[in-house]
């Protein structure tokens, strides 16, 4: 008799999911060709894997026997609908070979054809990216719509008809020729950066990594694409983001800006990787937002005071490749260090109906009004801030400015 508990096989089953869930669904989708028949056989084959598990014991590769049982519960579905004779006999063929060798042989990674494949023109640029953290991250539809500043009924809408439309169209599941990566790269690399911050930000202790993952998949388009600027900017970006992780919390638990952070905690390595990809970059004379991007970062890392002219120069030319609320807002922070506070105030009270639930707006607003005196306001704006934190440390951080007025 076993003695695997239910408890057990789930917090498996949870480990397989939170780390490899992208993995097994860019398999699974790339034999059974329907993204929605690839989540709903996982899914399935979860269900299964509580009562087989408990009476058999954990198997040596949860991931492997997930696969298998997936693979199976999406062809016996594709021939119950009877949908596509031929396209089932495909599947049998497929996985009769597959199956010999699954719960030994790891799965191919290929998240990235999945990325590609989420990522086709077919479909509008928001739904792109939300079906592709969805699908390959496994974020939440709430996460996703807060980052899109959506409510999370609309983006769970989005995200359902983005789903059929790849369905409908019948998309390949494929990196597509470089000649036609135009019209996809630009949603790739929002996914992939978004990836990143989501892990950056993220106080889940577990093992999985998103920002590792983000890096990784960063990597590889470098790899297959290596004269590319913008791919070369956004891997330089979170390079010099990631090296700064280990001083980014303080001892009392608070996040630490880059000025204030103990430099000797920093990944000199990565830092030097950055910059030396950041110069090859730009040397090829075509400037793009992500490139932009990593510039700022590194003129927060440059010196024991940000170069905030240079920094504000920066952010008018992202302004031009990227003219959205945000970058309005980390460019009015830049203008207020300067010695143009009250100017910086002005562009982040025009920016308040379409940053009313960002809570960044709320601390970048508390923190230059409390530079023009505007005490008891400002107050009032880190209250707010400090209720919308998402993670303890923002929290802490804003506790702590709070009381310094």
């Amino acid at each position: 008799m076993t003695n695997t508990t239910p408890i057990a096989i789930n917090k498996a089953i949870e480990d397989v999911l939170r780390n490899d869930r992208g993995r097994l669904i860019a398999g699974l989708f790339s034999r059974l060709g329907d993204l929605q028949v690839a989540e709903d056989a996982l899914q399935e084959a979860c269900i299964s894997a509580m009562a087989h598990w408990g009476r058999s014991d954990l198997p040596s590769s949860p991931v492997g026997w997930l696969m298998k049982v997936a693979l199976n519960k999406g062809i016996d579905n594709a021939r119950a609908v009877q949908r596509d004779r031929k396209k089932v006999d495909q599947f049998m063929i497929i996985s009769a070979s597959h199956f010999e060798t699954i719960d030994e042989e790891p799965i191919p990674d290929e998240r990235l054809r999945l990325i590609f494949t989420c990522c086709h023109p077919v479909l509008e640029e928001k739904s792109r990216i939300g079906l592709t953290l969805r699908t390959v991250c496994h974020l939440t539809t709430r996460e996703i719509a807060a980052a899109f500043l959506d409510k999370e009924k609309t983006m769970a809408q989005r995200i359902s008809r983005a789903k059929e439309k790849l369905r409908e169209v019948g998309i390949e599941f494929e990196i597509p020729d470089q000649t036609h990566w135009s019209g996809r790269l630009d949603s790739v690399l929002s996914t992939i950066y978004l990836i990143f911050t989501t892990g950056y930000v993220n106080e889940d202790t577990s093992e999985r990594d998103l920002c590792a993952e983000a890096i990784f998949l960063l990597r590889l388009l470098d790899r297959l694409r290596p004269d590319d600027p913008e791919i070369e900017g956004a891997l330089a970006l979170v390079l010099l983001t990631d090296a700064r992780s280990s001083a980014r919390i303080g001892n009392d638990g608070a996040t630490v800006p880059p000025t204030e952070q103990n430099r000797s905690l920093w990944d000199m390595h990565k830092v030097e990787e950055a910059r030396e990809i950041l110069s090859q970059a730009v040397l090829r004379g075509r400037s793009g937002p992500y490139q932009i991007k990593a510039a700022i970062a590194d003129c927060h890392m440059m010196g024991s005071v940000p170069d905030w002219k240079q920094i504000s120069l920066l952010y008018g030319s992202l302004w031009a490749h990227e003219p959205t609320p945000i970058i309005a807002l980390n460019w009015a922070i830049a203008i207020a260090e300067i010695g143009q506070a009250e100017l910086a105030l002005s562009k982040v009270e025009a920016l308040e109906s379409e940053l009313k639930t960002f809570q960044p707006f709320y601390a970048t607003y508390a923190g230059i009004l409390s530079q023009v005196g505007q005490i008891d306001k400002a107050k009032k704006m880190y209250e707010i801030a400090i209720q919308r934190s998402q993670n303890s440390a923002s929290r802490i951080f804003l506790e702590k400015k709070l009381r310094t007025l």
